[in-house]
């Protein structure tokens, strides 16, 4: 499959499945702007909670908190984000598109309309900017917050004081960040509004160096643990020019889409920018007492950052598959094959047939597993329509209670990708799918 149809494909089956669609479809859509759809948000819900487990729960150093979206123009100010996040442009004074500089350099004309009567290069700020209260003036600007990091360095102090923690130590958070993107593309690879999982790491200076090698080896590998292969995986240091204006050093894990290679993951290392700015600009100390030394410092920070809707993008093109019709599979059926452990619904509880008898077996397995599980029951259409149906959202088991059920207390399991199948009694169910996920 060509890369071009394969991605096509992808952004097809993903709204005609249930997991991403256009917002406000219904007006026209919002260009970069998407809704998850039932399964798409509950595969969302999935990795958020593999990221809270894995580095919230399982970590006796790292606390989790959730800042608000709403951000003060002066923490922006401090952060250098208001000045320095933009991105030149040219305007065109006819239709007023604005375009990036490389879009019209080449024909000094308007790549919409054709006309040359065009501004110069001016920088154009990412963020999305409004008002707090009625009045609209510069003293009640906010922003919605380009990043999570902000609002971490913030409540760094807070949580020092209220924690007790010791160097090293962790504030993570998952939640959404919003920019105005101008070059918004490659489906949910680049969006104006977006989910980031990330953690800011507060270690002290003479080890920042060591920690920063550290977290680039435990975030790659924790981006295969959600099944990437990783031949499809690589790392790009960033040269010094193109470091952002906090960084020291900064480290992307590329995925191979079908458009390219494309930033998934990143490590930073901020250095001590972010809190000296903060105690700078709003007068309260940003430093870490050392008890041991009795000496305060102002701890360096090590930053792994993990975009959810671009994982999500890996995922689905490393899992979406058509057969080719040698694998007992009608030639251009579809079937995602998802980490067990990341799909949208677990085990799907069919009745054979639509007989009373049937249906109250599989509707109590259904609500006896729908206390563990993500659970899906599903009586209509051929049983081999059903499996199909499941096949192609990625679940990777199918109960099917038939009329031998009614004597043996027995259900047959269905496997995805390997369409095996197995007896297994209802007292057995929750240990089998347990093991199998």
């Amino acid at each position: 499959m060509e890369n071009q149809e394969k991605m096509e494909k992808i952004v097809s089956w993903a709204k005609r499945r249930g997991f991403i669609y256009p917002q406000d479809e219904i007006y026209g859509g919002l260009n970069a702007i998407y809704n998850f759809g039932p399964y798409g948000s509950l595969m969302k819900n999935k990795l958020r909670e593999e990221f809270l487990s894995q580095w919230v729960k399982k970590q006796p150093n790292i606390v989790g908190i959730e800042s608000a979206i709403i951000t003060k123009k002066e923490t922006l100010q401090a952060s250098g984000h208001e000045a320095g996040f933009t991105d030149p442009l040219i305007e065109c004074k006819k239709c007023h598109t604005r375009f990036r500089p490389d879009q019209v350099e080449k024909r000094e004309v308007c790549p919409d309309c054709g006309s040359n009567d065009l501004t110069t290069t001016q920088e154009f700020n990412l963020m999305f900017r409004s008002f707090l209260g009625p009045v609209e003036d510069d003293n009640n600007k906010i922003y919605l917050r380009p990043e999570n990091a902000q609002g971490m360095f913030s409540s760094f102090g807070y949580i020092a004081d209220t924690m007790r923690v010791k160097l090293p130590f962790g504030i993570a958070q998952v939640g959404k960040c919003f920019r105005n993107e101008i070059t918004a593309r490659q489906f949910i690879f680049r969006l104006r509004e977006f989910e980031i999982s990330e953690i800011e790491y507060f270690v002290e200076p003479s080890t920042a160096s060591k920690e920063y090698e550290k977290w680039i080896g435990q975030w790659e590998k924790y981006i295969l643990s959600f099944g990437l292969s990783k031949e499809n995986l690589k790392r790009r240091a960033h040269q010094k020019k193109e470091l952002a204006h906090y960084s020291q050093g900064t480290t992307d894990i590329e995925y191979k889409y079908p458009f390219g290679w494309g930033e998934l993951a990143g490590i930073a290392n901020r250095g001590d920018f972010d809190l000296a700015q903060h105690e700078k600009h709003s007068g309260q100390e940003m430093k870490f007492f050392i008890q041991e030394t009795g000496k305060k410092i102002t701890p360096y920070v090590i930053e792994p950052t993990l975009s959810l809707e671009r994982l999500m993008l890996a995922i689905f093109c490393e899992a979406y598959f058509e057969s080719d019709g040698s694998d007992g599979r009608a030639k251009g059926e579809r079937v995602l094959k998802i980490k067990p452990k990341f799909a949208p619904i677990t085990l799907a509880v069919f009745p054979l047939m639509k007989k009373p008898e049937l249906i109250k077996i599989a509707q109590e397995i259904f609500q006896d597993l729908a206390k563990d599980f993500s659970v899906e029951y599903d009586e209509s259409g051929s049983i081999g329509r059903r499996y199909r149906r499941q096949d192609e959202i990625g679940t990777p088991l199918c109960a099917t209670i038939d009329f031998d059920s009614l004597d043996d207390n027995c259900v047959t399991i269905r496997e995805r990708d390997t369409m095996k199948q197995a007896r297994v009694s209802r007292a057995e169910l929750v240990e089998y799918i347990a093991k199998a996920v």
